[in-house]
């Protein structure tokens, strides 16, 4: 999906207008119309300024990169976990592997 895309979808996903992304950005109007019809392509600050208001990753807002389908608050958790202290890390990670197992059980299930 092309950034100008994920802007769009993004900014309605929170319900908001152009000018409301304008204002929590910083970014003009005008640009982020331009953005999303695909009529111009953000500068680096623009971007940023853009991820930061969705609380997004810069990778997550052109659709690219090994976070591009995580936004900055899984990005934090990730980071959070990897420094963890092992024994604490297997133990988290024994905890999400069960829950993962029993919620593809209950759909396999459902079906």
């Amino acid at each position: 999906m092309e950034t100008g895309k994920i802007i769009a979808t993004l900014r309605d996903s929170k319900g908001w207008s152009q000018t409301d992304l304008a204002n929590n950005s910083g970014v003009s109007r005008v640009m982020i119309g331009k953005y999303e019809r695909g009529e111009a392509v953000p500068s680096i600050d623009a971007a940023k300024k853009i991820a930061d208001a969705f609380e997004v990753s810069l990778d997550y807002l052109v659709g690219e990169g090994q976070n591009a389908r995580f936004d900055k608050k899984t990005v934090q958790r990730l980071q959070e976990i990897e420094a963890l202290n092992p024994t604490i890390k297997d133990k988290l990670f024994f905890l999400i592997d069960t829950v993962i197992r029993d919620t593809n059980a209950q759909k396999a299930y459902m079906q």
